[in-house]
């Protein structure tokens, strides 16, 4: 299965460098990556407009794999709660049941992406039993547990067996380490372990 790692949040028109849903969909991708922490950062993608660009994917069947995070200063702040659960009220549970029981969920700790620096299992843990927590008080307890939530913060072949078995990780958003097809291939060996 292929995806996208984004999408416009206009259905057609001239807006140029922009690709439509559509446009991913009729190359056969059935995902799309949308409130990466890159496209926040360097495009000033705002929960509102993550918000349009989840419904224009679920409208051309597409899986929105739909990213929140804090960055180091949220982090040591102790703000990062706050700033995830707007991530999510703002992004995405707005959407009906039907339509968020489609998503895909990544937590992707900004300070933790190519720093070096990684949440460990535990505090990892702690974020997506939060999400998850969050997702029961919206949606009820059959959603949030059945909802698939992934890691998104520099995994690698050392760490993903010891953040893929903890109770809410559901798998991995790999970034740089899936450009090394080794890398690659013993992070997917840690999740089927």
């Amino acid at each position: 299965k292929i995806g996208a790692q984004n999408i416009s949040d206009k259905e057609s028109g001239a807006y140029t460098g922009e690709t439509s849903a559509k446009m991913v969909k009729s190359v056969g991708a059935e995902y799309v990556i949308l409130g990466h922490s890159e496209r926040r950062q360097y495009f000033a993608e705002s929960d509102a407009l993550l918000a349009e660009k989840t419904k224009v994917a679920l409208a051309n069947g597409l899986t929105p794999i739909f990213c929140i995070g804090e960055t180091l200063d949220e982090r040591n702040n102790g703000s990062y709660y706050e700033v995830l659960k707007k991530q999510l009220v703002e992004g995405i549970f707005s959407l009906t049941e039907e339509d968020f029981k489609k998503l895909v969920i990544a937590y992707e700790p900004v300070w933790a992406i190519g720093t070096g620096l990684t949440a460990s299992p535990e505090q990892a843990q702690d974020i997506h039993a939060f999400i998850r927590s969050e997702i029961q008080a919206n949606y009820g307890f059959n959603v949030a547990d059945d909802t698939t939530i992934l890691y998104g913060g520099s995994c690698n072949p050392s760490n993903a067996a010891s953040l893929f078995s903890q109770n809410d990780i559901d798998g991995g958003l790999i970034g740089g380490a899936s450009l090394k097809s080794r890398d690659f291939t013993d992070i997917i060996k840690a999740l089927n372990s």
